[in-house]
């Protein structure tokens, strides 16, 4: 089964200014001949790892990975105001430009799949195809189904935690609740909420549970938290419940390899196939079985592997 690429370092780190408020932290890695492909990291708020530079061949591959809005080492840190999804696309595409890029293929996973989808239907002319991890369409019933209704019956304990941070008359909307605390002036306060919101996650994000001790270190949690919860507070700014569906055949000329794990239990299975049956035959989807949300499960992570071994030749 294919194996994560060596540890390796960037051949580039820098930053680029996208707006009067944000600056972006940006690496290049990998061939600067090769093939160009963008990943897009999840969360939203989580920022990249070292570990993301491994999906890709770096001789074949220059391998540009950047850090959103509020995420990771761009700036200003944890920052809600100007941080939209479209201003993630103008983002995209100013530093595809900036690097002097003509087209490029785009990875995404969970909230970086959303955004890969946002980007490709907004920016066709610049995808030469995608793909696709753990598939999140942001809408209303994805959020509800995570956040408030559904997942909880498979992880009763881990809910209880999740749910009873939140003062019991303000749980109808558990959303917009730590919206409330995440944005206390009370630095204690935000710092409970982002452990207990992303303990919710990270617990439900592989078919064996496990511990939010990535996590632990107040500033990536705050971020994450504070970042995640903005957007599922704003249903990802999407101006329809369906908006990607329905934006779909603007990118469905393109290939596209989607990979999702079986009892993902943060983005449903069914998002996937629905994707998959509007975007028609240039899609594949991959159905892994024995596997949840998470890009490290073995399984997950070898086809992703081996769909940038599969594109690194087109």
């Amino acid at each position: 089964m294919p194996e994560l690429y060596p540890e390796i370092e960037p051949y580039q780190q820098d930053y680029l200014a996208v707006s009067e408020l944000h600056t972006i932290y940006y690496e290049q890695v990998g061939n600067p001949s090769g093939k160009p492909v963008l990943f897009l990291h999840g969360g939203p708020g989580s920022g990249i790892d070292p570990v993301h530079r491994r999906f890709f061949d770096p001789e074949k591959y220059r391998i540009v990975l950047f850090d959103q809005r509020g995420s990771g080492k761009s700036k200003p840190y944890a920052e809600l105001q100007d941080n939209t999804t479209s201003a993630l696309v103008a983002d995209i595409e100013k530093l595809r430009q900036h690097l002097g890029i003509k087209n490029w293929l785009v990875f995404g996973g969970s909230w970086g799949s959303t955004l890969a989808l946002s980007y490709g239907v907004a920016h066709p002319e610049s995808c030469t195809g995608m793909i696709l991890r753990g598939i999140y369409l942001s809408r209303k019933q994805d959020i509800s189904r995570f956040y408030q209704y559904g997942t909880h019956v498979f992880f009763p304990e881990q809910w209880q935690a999740y749910q009873n941070f939140i003062p019991e008359a303000e749980r109808s909307d558990l959303v917009a609740a730590y919206r409330k605390y995440l944005n206390s002036p009370d630095a204690a306060v935000r710092e409970q909420a982002a452990l207990h919101w992303t303990a919710w996650e990270s617990q439900t994000m592989k078919l064996v549970p496990i511990t939010v001790d990535k996590f632990r270190q107040p500033q990536p949690m705050e971020a994450f938290a504070r970042i995640e919860n903005h957007y599922a507070y704003h249903l990802g700014f999407f101006p329809t419940e369906n908006y990607l569906l329905e934006q779909v055949h603007k990118i469905k000329h393109l290939p596209c390899i989607m990979i999702h794990g079986r009892y993902d239990m943060i983005c449903s299975v069914n998002a996937a196939w629905e994707l998959a049956q509007a975007w028609g035959a240039q899609a594949r989807l991959s159905i892994i079985e024995a596997a949840g949300h998470s890009a490290s499960e073995p399984s997950i992570l070898s086809a992703l592997v081996a769909a940038t071994d599969e594109f690194k030749n087109f």
